[in-house]
């Protein structure tokens, strides 16, 4: 199987890549909110899969791209790039300040403190004249979405290229040793609160960058959509219902979820609400390790690798 990863991978990566030229209006817009929602389960892959800190203020990230992205245009009549670097500054300095004292914590009080920093940018947000307020921004229009549906391949191939580079580097054997014994990395002289920092910020990076992509295709941008602590909850169920800590997990569970949530929506509305719920229960109790996991255990141990997970939680 591992010989034909490769191909397979390049295959599916060409397919995509065309899929604007053979692809409904409807289809390339789906398209374009799952890559980006692939992009967002990715760079939680990196902070929460591969240095164990679950963090749920990665929105705040996504919510600074796109301030970044929608000040540029609106307000001081920039280029889209630019608005794109100045929401990766903002991301990666907010990341910095935050993370510093943040990150000292460990477990549930690292995710209690970061799942209000949504909530913290939403309120600073609508009280600033630059960034529209409570009213929020019109950004020019651009109908283009084949463009944005390439962006967010491009930045997708992006954050799963960095994500393949952190297995093979030592920043990233860093942050593993970080996930599976922080004391003991401590002793190994690994600097634990500069790497987890960086994987912070290198996870704003990405989520600012989808941010700002999805503003500008939207064209209308206020602090509620923008800093939407759902997409935390979307991101995270994602990375860890395909497979935290893994290369093409998040990307797998992202797709897979993002066509169920689609179907629901559209064909049983009246339960596509209870539909991440669900997931998180089969995740958490089934397959903790995500789908990826799942293929590499199932075929030796069969129905009781689910067995034994069930087990383990003494359900």
């Amino acid at each position: 199987m591992r010989p034909l990863r490769i191909p397979l991978i390049l295959i599916v990566l060409i397919a995509l890549a065309l899929l604007p030229l053979y692809g409904s209006d409807t289809i390339v817009q789906f398209g374009i909110s799952t890559l980006l929602l692939a992009v967002l389960a990715q760079g939680w892959n990196i902070i929460g899969g591969y240095a164990g800190y679950p963090s749920f203020g990665n929105s705040a990230f996504y919510g600074l791209g796109a301030y970044g992205v929608g000040i540029a245009m609106v307000q001081w009549q920039l280029p889209f790039a630019v608005g794109l670097a100045l929401g990766v500054i903002l991301a990666v300095v907010f990341a910095i300040c935050l993370g510093i004292p943040v990150l000292r914590l460990k477990g549930h009080y690292f995710a209690i403190a970061t799942l209000a920093l949504a909530q913290v940018m939403a309120a600073i947000v609508s009280n600033v004249e630059l960034a529209g307020q409570n009213i929020g921004l019109v950004l020019p229009p651009l109908n283009d979405d084949a463009l944005f549906y390439e962006l967010s391949l491009v930045l997708l191939v992006a954050a799963t290229l960095t994500v393949w580079w952190l297995t093979r580097s030592r920043f990233g054997f860093g942050l593993i040793a970080i996930r599976e014994n922080e004391e003991g990395a401590v002793v190994m002289g690994v600097d634990t609160t500069r790497y987890k920092v960086l994987a912070f910020a290198l996870a704003g990076v990405f989520s600012a960058l989808a941010g700002g992509i999805h503003a500008y295709w939207i064209t209308f941008l206020d602090p509620e959509s923008a800093f939407d602590i759902t997409l935390n909850v979307k991101m995270i169920i994602m990375a860890v219902f395909g497979g935290p800590g893994t290369i093409l997990g998040p990307i797998v569970g992202s797709f897979i979820l993002s066509a169920i949530s689609e179907f629901l929506s559209s064909e049983v509305t009246s339960i596509a609400g209870l539909f991440f719920g669900v997931v998180i229960v089969v995740a958490v109790v089934l397959m903790p390790r995500g789908l990826a996991d799942v293929a590499r255990r199932f075929h030796r141990t069969g129905w009781r690798y689910f067995i034994e997970n069930i087990r383990m939680h003494r359900l």
